[in-house]
């Protein structure tokens, strides 16, 4: 059974391709989905630790209807997605015995869903997983290592925006801006589709083509491709404008903050996607304090101005409309624009899309769904190719500013799998020196980075100042440092070693070391990293 799954900082979506009707529908598990009516199946992305040791957990909407939420309680994690992979700063807690860590908890999540769900669903062959498009290789280095351990046949990832223009089933329209908004995150995509098999351009990004039997016994038929312009994406989401809200409270009417309130908060912003006034009222029978919560969408808007979230959101679209640009495609080229998370539900970020382009070319009836139901296309024949998002450079001593450095080696925007390798050549710094070590890293965005930081016990993201860029070393740890040992020692003066980079078709970072000196190999297309 061919399954997909959003793995989402809210909510997780899983969908299936059902053979007998070859369409993709949305899967309810049982205690862990919420029963609505409104919206599909959503399970939401909560945890409740019971015992840390044995890996006893109890997960989505279980986690909820015990009221396991609404107190403070170190056992109980939400929006534990946006740690995974990223720089923890302040208290991680420390649960029978040992330190929990945002990994664990992912792991824990992500493994009880599936145990689940392959019984139900007499097993699993396939699983495709979707990915942020600004996430670090970190986040997917983690996932492919839980993915190792899972009970099925082939796993394979698809950024989520691109997933979401699949899902959305646009084939008449040419060039799609995805926008996918949810709780942890905001992903723009733009890609680019032609109904013809032939194309005279070189794909820039990943190369797309699906179809069916169909394809083979009707030569009229003309394969489907279709492109990745440009990406963009932060650390901004629905789970952002919660604790917005909540901080708003607190100062306007002293409200504390705790998970409940910041539940209540959540429940108020989702009232305001559908609705001018939002309310919520509590009664805690434990200390029969009441709290009440009122909120209109004028007041949330100044409050989203404030935390200048609109300049935020116009930031990633200038970036990508810049991508654009350098592709040939201007504004008015784009045919649709699809929306697509909780967070787009939001008046105000539709009137935000509606600045750039008219309604007409807007969707947003498919939020939920669109992601998990377009991965599928996967396995379905699908083949992709796509192109890295950061840049990929080693670390050098800047003497001019008397501080490291990086010099980028891979540009963003290089497909992969490379037909040229990278060439870099070093020399010694130092006499007699016996070996040379090489730190290469992720280069993030060079507008700014993103610092993940607890605040009493809610993972709070803030923005870096401008013109910080934020680095994830690949390899800064004993032993993984070195890449040539040198037989005879080196001296300044001259080059002695070539290194070749060259990516994978698996996206993995691989290097090879000649010594200039004797014309040795020293290492032979090594692994350094998965890059993302």
């Amino acid at each position: 059974m061919a399954i997909a799954i959003d793995f989402g900082t809210s909510n997780t979506v899983i969908a299936r391709w059902n053979p007998v009707t070859q369409q993709p529908e949305t899967l309810t598990l049982p205690g862990l989905s919420i029963q609505q009516s409104l919206n599909p199946p959503l399970i939401p992305s909560l945890v409740y630790v019971e015992d840390a040791k044995q890996g006893k957990v109890i997960v989505g909407q279980q986690v909820r209807d015990r009221g396991l939420d609404l107190k403070s309680d170190t056992r109980f994690f939400r929006s534990f997605k946006r740690g995974i992979g990223s720089d923890i700063q302040g208290f991680l807690p420390e649960l029978d015995g040992q330190t929990i860590t945002f990994e664990q908890v992912g792991q824990w999540f992500l493994t009880q869903v599936i145990e689940q769900l392959a019984p139900q669903e007499g097993g699993l062959d396939s699983l495709v997983l979707t990915v942020p498009v600004d996430s670090f290789e970190a986040y997917r280095y983690w996932l492919g290592k839980v993915c190792l351990a899972l009970p099925v046949e082939q796993v394979r990832m698809l950024d989520e925006p691109t997933a979401a223009a699949l899902g959305y089933g646009l084939g008449e329209a040419e060039n799609l801006l995805v926008i996918d908004f949810g709780g942890g995150t905001l992903d723009l995509s733009l890609v680019q589709l032609n109904k013809s098999s032939q194309t005279n351009t070189k794909p820039v990004g990943f190369l797309l083509k699906w179809g069916n039997k169909s394809l083979a016994e009707d030569s009229k038929q003309k394969v489907k491709t279709a492109r990745v312009l440009a990406k963009a994406g932060q650390n901004l989401g629905g789970t952002d404008i919660d604790n917005w809200i909540v901080d708003y409270f607190a100062k306007n009417q002293g409200l504390a903050v705790s998970p409940l309130t910041i539940r209540l908060a959540e429940k108020v912003k989702i009232q305001l996607s559908s609705q001018n006034q939002a309310s919520e009222v509590y009664f805690d029978d434990e200390n029969f304090e009441s709290y009440e919560l009122e909120l209109n969408r004028d007041t949330l808007e100044n409050i989203l101005k404030e935390q200048a979230f609109f300049e935020q959101l116009d930031e990633s679209m200038t970036n990508l409309l810049q991508q654009a640009r350098r592709q040939g495609i201007e504004l008015a080229d784009i045919n649709a624009v699809l929306l697509v998370g909780g967070t787009v539900q939001l008046p105000a970020v539709q009137t935000w899309v509606r600045q750039y382009f008219p309604s007409e070319k807007i969707r947003c009836e498919r939020p939920f769904e669109a992601i998990a139901q377009g991965a599928l296309q996967l396995s379905q024949g699908v083949e992709i190719k796509d192109f890295l998002y950061h840049s990929y450079g080693v670390r050098y001593w800047d003497r001019r500013n008397q501080r490291h450095n990086w010099h980028p080696i891979i540009k963003a925007g290089q497909a992969y799998p490379m037909t040229q390798p990278v060439e870099l050549y070093l020399g010694a710094s130092l006499e007699n020196q016996p070996s040379i070590e090489l730190i290469i890293g992720e280069l993030g965005a060079e507008t700014g980075g993103t610092e993940v930081y607890f605040d009493g016990d809610r993972l709070i993201t803030r923005r870096l100042d401008s013109g910080v860029t934020s680095v994830k070393p690949l390899n800064d740890q004993e032993g993984a440092r070195s890449i040539a040992q040198l037989t005879p020692p080196g001296f300044p003066g001259s080059d002695r070693i070539k290194i070749l980079f060259q990516v994978d078709q698996q996206r993995f970072l691989r290097i090879t070391v000649e010594d200039l000196l004797t014309s040795e190999s020293l290492l032979e297309n090594q692994l350094v990293a998965q890059l993302s």
